[in-house]
């Protein structure tokens, strides 16, 4: 059995932002176009008015300020309201493999190593743009990495999961290295004409490369004491698109073939749990919630953060305790959490414990205990 480190961390981020001014302005101009298109309607109690949205009421319900998105034309076009990611031939690079691989060679620079170093790719994500062949083999190939790779979908967890199923592959010396890969285009799939979600998402990738640790030379290193993974099935955050709608034609366009949640039962459940799921996690080892220098909580709400950094400390955290980059790249799904270890680590000490946690959809909740080398 391997001692297995993360020796480096990746990110890709879009280059287009939108503010919440940018998005409201957008929305604002479709609640217009919808209102004025169904006035005999809406006077006639038939269709309800659409109400218009607001920046203030954006960030006091999720702390976002701004998205970094990869097609910003297209989602700010109140006749559209989508991004425009036009189809690639198969032939060339797809855009999930793009943006991973821009994550995985900083990773790998960051990491001192190279793909002749690496065994294996885990693409870990929310949603996968096809069903085959694996973006995790695409990516492979771009890279020029010998060995295995292979897709895996938790929603928002996908990243710690992932980086637990490479920890395993490595500490039982089925590779030397193996990266976990989170490419996050959260836009395709949010509905930006439903005023309580069209905020939420950002797009970005995240890549971590997991290694033995005897082999790993990088500056920054984290050994991973331990994962601790739980799910519990829930119909509160959902997405019912997938190869068999057209076999029901009659649900095609539907809102739930795009991300749909019950916001407030989510914030009820989940944040108790992964209070507890990471006590837990620290109990096994004899630790307490004090002995951790750093929570790298996934970035989905900036009230759920607080609250669970809440439950766990007793008190509101520090910012440099639970740091926080929700408020520039929105909620990117599983590459959240990552982004915020890519972000605030270089700054901790040799001996310094940290911990990475996801939570959402399924539920699913993820805890990777690290100690910095």
């Amino acid at each position: 059995m391997h001692n297995i480190v993360i020796s480096g961390t990746g990110l890709y981020t879009p280059p287009n932002s939108i503010s919440n001014d940018e998005l409201v302005e957008s929305f604002n101009a479709y609640v217009g176009l919808f209102n004025a298109e169904h006035a005999p309607a809406i006077e006639r109690g038939e269709v309800q008015a659409l109400v218009e949205s607001s920046a203030a009421f954006i960030e006091k319900a999720s702390g976002i300020q701004s998205r970094f998105v990869m097609d910003k034309a297209g989602i700010l076009d109140p006749t559209w309201m989508a991004p425009r990611i036009p189809e690639r031939d198969n032939d060339e690079q797809s855009i999930l493999c793009q943006m991973g691989v821009a994550a995985a060679e900083q990773a790998l620079a960051r990491a001192g190593k190279t793909a002749a170093d690496v065994d294996g790719v885990i693409v870990a994500c929310s949603n996968m743009q096809r069903a085959y062949p694996a973006i995790a083999i695409e990516v492979q190939a771009a890279l020029g990495i010998q060995g295995f790779g292979y897709d895996m979908s938790v929603a928002c967890s996908s990243a710690t999961f992932g980086i637990q199923a490479a920890g395993n592959s490595v500490q039982l010396g089925q590779a030397r290295a193996v990266l976990v890969i989170s490419p996050e285009i959260c836009t395709g799939h949010l509905n930006f004409r439903d005023r309580d979600s069209h905020f939420i998402f950002g797009d970005a990738a995240t890549a971590v490369l997991v290694e033995r640790a005897d082999l790993a030379t990088s500056a920054q290193q984290f050994e991973i004491l331990s994962s601790k993974l739980v799910t519990q099935y829930s119909n509160n955050i959902r997405n019912n698109f997938g190869f068999l709608n057209r076999a029901a034609p009659e649900g095609i366009g539907a809102p739930d073939k795009l991300f749909v949640q019950e916001g407030r039962k989510v914030f009820r459940d989940v944040c108790p749990m992964v209070a507890e799921l990471i006590s837990a996690h620290l109990a096994q080892h004899q630790l307490s919630v004090s002995d951790v220098k750093r929570f790298w909580l996934h970035q989905a709400n900036l009230s759920m953060n607080r609250l669970i950094s809440k439950k766990l400390l007793g008190r509101e955290a520090e910012a440099h305790e639970a740091p926080v980059i929700l408020d520039t790249y929105g909620n990117t799904s599983s590459a959240g959490s990552v982004i915020a270890l890519h972000t605030y680590q270089d700054d901790l000490p040799n001996g310094a414990l940290g911990v990475l946690s996801s939570f959402g959809a399924g539920y699913s909740i993820g805890s990777v205990l690290l100690r910095k080398r």
